[in-house]
């Protein structure tokens, strides 16, 4: 039942039309504390700075690329033009459950109530469709006929996604101006807080991960095993599976993300 390798799929349309105070467009700089992230661009173009023990890097994206980054890697998408990429996360369930750390500035991310807070979106509304395709604020996309209470709502998500990426641009510049001069050690607290956060979630993410990536390789090393006997069983417990999209406001854009850990499953495995 576990998408291939334990991995998580989403695709990533990132955030245009509202520029940060440095004057990009893009998403919320942020890390993860215990999953590799990689992006598969299939359009447009744009480019990723990421910042980390060797100082801050930008590379180009464009369709084709395909890049990876490991936990630590402070990471920010600039969007220069239609950027589109699909996302390709380790350890599906864990970035869901709260492995990513946003590079709020020092006095926010060591306080794990003011994080929260900041970090927190407004509840979407039912609206059983997508959010904007757009970016934050992105009033003048609201689909249409919208009753005035769900396109409040959407406003108040836009604003809060807004205010997030403009405190993590604000902590991340911080970061990358110390990082410029040779000091490391902004660099390195923001690691110590980032780790204070998300410590008090590990023990439920070791049974998210027993229950996926683990499992899934214990599968494998259990087929490998019957087929050195020569035993095919497995093979009639075949199953076709699909995960529909659904749409959120992620951190670097809007995503179509898919629940990949409850599938529809096609082909019920014979009783």
């Amino acid at each position: 039942m576990t998408f291939p390798g334990g991995t998580s799929i989403s695709r990533l349309s990132v955030y245009s039309g509202s520029p940060c105070a440095d004057g990009l467009e893009g998403g919320t700089p942020h890390l993860h504390t215990a999953s590799t992230e990689a992006y598969v661009v299939i359009g447009g173009h744009g480019t990723l700075q990421t910042l980390d023990a060797n100082g801050l890097r930008e590379t180009e994206l464009s369709a084709g690329t395909t890049v990876w980054f490991t936990p630590g890697t402070i990471h920010r998408a600039v969007n220069r033009g239609g950027l589109e990429v699909v996302v390709v996360m380790s350890n599906a369930g864990l970035p869901e459950a709260g492995d990513a750390v946003m590079t709020f500035p020092p006095e926010v991310v060591a306080d794990p109530e003011r994080y929260r807070e900041a970090a927190t979106l407004p509840p979407p509304p039912p609206l059983g469709g997508p959010p904007p395709s757009g970016g934050p604020p992105a009033s003048s996309s609201l689909p249409e006929g919208l009753a005035p209470s769900a396109a409040g709502a959407i406003r108040d998500i836009e604003e809060a996604v807004r205010r997030r990426r403009e405190l993590a641009v604000e902590g991340f510049l911080r970061l990358a101006d110390a990082a410029a001069e040779g000091d490391l050690g902004p660099l390195h607290r923001f690691y110590d807080h980032a780790i204070a956060l998300v410590r008090p979630k590990a023990a439920a993410w070791r049974t998210i991960w027993e229950d996926t990536v683990a499992e899934e390789t214990r599968r494998t090393a259990g087929i490998l095993d019957a087929l050195e006997r020569g035993d095919g069983t497995h093979l009639r417990r075949s199953a076709l599976m699909e995960s529909p999209p659904h749409d959120r406001w992620g951190m670097c854009g809007n995503l179509r993300a898919h629940d990949v850990a409850h599938p529809i499953v096609h082909t019920p495995e014979p009783s």
